[in-house]
């Protein structure tokens, strides 16, 4: 049995949330720990630990309405752009980050850290040559 789910509770009414917007397979919800003002978050109403593991429905549901949630975002607060990415580590329960994002400030030093991570990390250099490429490739085709 599965454990206790905040998002679970929010999609069945048991726990209280500001909803942005929602259609019949999602819920943009404002984050009560927002990174900067406006942050939502997308979750599926089923509970679907990773983004991954929904169904082809329930992904055109969730990434629809965080385009439309988006947009919200963008006419509120005008950032320079809303960044998106998907967790379900701490809650286990899928849910989409939509953040509106200024130069500066702290998602936007974080992904530019990690950019820069990427780009400079000796760790990741062999990940770039062509071997390591066509064996990716390789893998990802299933040949």
């Amino acid at each position: 049995m599965r454990e206790e789910c905040v998002f679970c509770d929010i999609v069945a009414g048991r726990a209280p949330a500001l909803v942005v917007a929602e259609n019949d397979l999602a819920v943009a919800i404002l984050d009560i720990q927002p990174l900067a003002e406006g942050h939502c978050l997308v979750i599926p109403r089923r509970h679907v630990t990773w983004w991954d593991e929904m169904d082809t429905r329930e992904n055109e549901a969730v990434f629809a309405l965080a385009s439309q949630t988006a947009d919200k975002i963008r006419e509120a607060y005008a950032p320079d752009c809303v960044t998106m990415y998907a967790r379900g580590r701490r809650i286990p329960h899928t849910h989409i980050f939509l953040v509106p994002t200024y130069a500066g400030d702290p998602v936007d030093r974080f992904f530019n850290a990690l950019e820069g991570f990427q780009e400079q990390s000796a760790a990741l250099a062999d990940l770039q040559e062509s071997a390591a490429m066509q064996n990716a490739l390789k893998r990802l085709l299933g040949a």
